[in-house]
């Protein structure tokens, strides 16, 4: 459970334990705690009168994270959702590249990120050569990806290029189109499937990478994706039966990643659709054919 505790006069971090509670100490290794909005590092850390210190709760990690392929320093590894990419707020423990850095015991640098609600490919780079690499891939573009969404309604029209600029929303850690500081975005979708109640199977091709971009962009065409409440997404669904599902996940795969090799040859990483993600577009009313149309190559 997150804790918040405002300090009312100057103390250092240590002296505020047992305020907070039993799994202070804890927190403080696992990058758990902060003072207003930077993470704690230390016990003796002075706290100002009137500052606030937040004790966030551990992610709850998710088995199934583990390494896809590794081709000429570039590790490709698989999200599931509920998985930070890389160290946030609750922690590091639980991460992507903490758990892939242990499996490969190289020291890697994240090239990509997907949101906590998101699964699918993540690509890390082994070398600064690599890092270098998948740079100029984003930059050529080289760099492929191909998302497979659940959208709550059919976007019109059913194939084409949605490009409205990208700002921060009034929530720093959200975003909307237009907003503070918008900058070009670029995402590339086609309808796949619409299932008598609408709901909608979307290939999805983003070109350029903006925080939240493929949500944004979904919402802001009028479909918004299950299981995104941030952008207004429903947080749950009713079968044909009338049994009721609460959505723990966003409808967001990142399902492959082509990219440059060292030799200028493509390097292609996949991730199978993951089997929540299956089952919610089977409650839907669809089909595992149009998940493999889905995934073709435009």
């Amino acid at each position: 459970m997150k804790r918040v505790l405002w300090v009312a006069e100057a103390a250092k971090l240590a002296d505020l334990f047992d305020r907070l509670g039993p799994e202070a100490a804890d927190a403080l290794a696992e990058g758990r705690l902060f003072i207003d909005r930077k993470r704690a590092r230390h016990p003796d850390e002075p706290v100002a009168a009137g500052e606030v210190v937040t004790l966030h709760a551990p992610r709850s990690f998710t088995d199934g994270a583990h390494v896809l392929a590794e081709h000429d320093d570039v590790v490709a590894a698989f999200k599931p959702a509920g998985v930070a990419t890389v160290p946030d707020h609750r922690g590091a423990t639980g991460s992507l590249l903490t758990v892939i850095e242990k499996a490969t015991g190289k020291q890697l640098h994240t090239t990509s990120r997907l949101d906590v609600g998101v699964s699918g490919v993540v690509l890390f780079a082994a070398s600064d050569e690599a890092r270098e690499r998948l740079a100029r891939a984003r930059e050529r573009g080289t760099y492929l990806r191909r998302y497979v969404a659940i959208g709550s309604a059919a976007p019109s029209p059913t194939q084409g290029v949605w490009n409205a600029k990208i700002g921060r929303a009034s929530n720093p850690r959200h975003r909307r189109v237009g907003g503070t500081d918008p900058k070009p975005a670029e995402t590339h979708y086609r309808v796949v499937e619409v299932t008598e109640r609408g709901q909608t199977l979307l290939a999805v091709q983003p070109i350029t990478g903006r925080t939240h971009q493929i949500r944004v962009h979904a919402a802001h065409a009028g479909a918004p994706l299950l299981g995104d409440t941030v952008y207004g997404g429903p947080p749950r669904l009713a079968s044909a039966s009338g049994a009721v599902t609460r959505l723990t996940r966003i409808a967001l795969h990142a399902a492959w990643v082509e990219v440059p090799d060292a030799k200028g040859q493509s390097f292609r990483a996949f991730a199978p659709l993951p089997d929540d993600l299956r089952a919610i577009w089977k409650t839907v009313g669809g089909g595992d054919e149009a998940i493999e149309r889905a995934l073709e190559r435009w």
